[in-house]
């Protein structure tokens, strides 16, 4: 087992904290500039992640990912909804129920704010061979795992 004797460890956990404030402060500035809060845009990508895997999530299932109350969530998707955001649609399923879909605006406005850093991030990881690649993908997934359990 490797020990942090030289400091390494500690300095990928500083640089690790740095990545983490600048992209929360692109996100900051992307809820500011389009009238959001910093968890109407934290909802937007839940739902963008779960429509990249294929499914619409119900305010419910939103709002247990959040971590707000019924009350809350409403507010939040009221406030998306209001400001074109989102979309309600009835369940295919449960005609009772509706699901959370992203607009088509909101899409667009995320990919003119934040495209420019994927596509630089994207660029960065073309300089990286499959073996670089794979380490960097253990190492976030072991460290969002890690979060994840840290918080539960």
């Amino acid at each position: 087992m490797r020990t942090d004797s030289d400091g390494t460890g500690m300095e990928i956990v500083h640089l690790l904290r740095e990545v983490t404030v600048e992209l929360a402060l692109t996100q900051r500035d992307f809820a500011r500039a389009n009238g959001m809060h910093a968890t109407d845009v934290r909802a937007l990508v839940c739902l963008l992640d779960a429509e990249r895997s294929g499914a619409l999530l119900t305010p419910g299932e939103l709002g247990g990912q959040l971590g707000l109350n019924s009350a809350g969530t409403t507010s939040v998707v009221d406030r998306l909804q209001r400001l074109g955001h989102l979309e309600r649609l009835p369940d295919a399923q449960d005609r009772r129920r509706i699901r959370l879909k992203v607009s088509d605006r909101a899409v667009t406005l995320g990919e003119d704010h934040f495209g420019p850093l994927i596509r630089r991030t994207l660029d960065l990881l073309g300089g990286y061979d499959d073996r670089e690649l794979a380490a960097v993908r253990r190492f976030l997934t072991t460290t969002r795992d890690t979060a994840r359990a840290h918080g539960a």
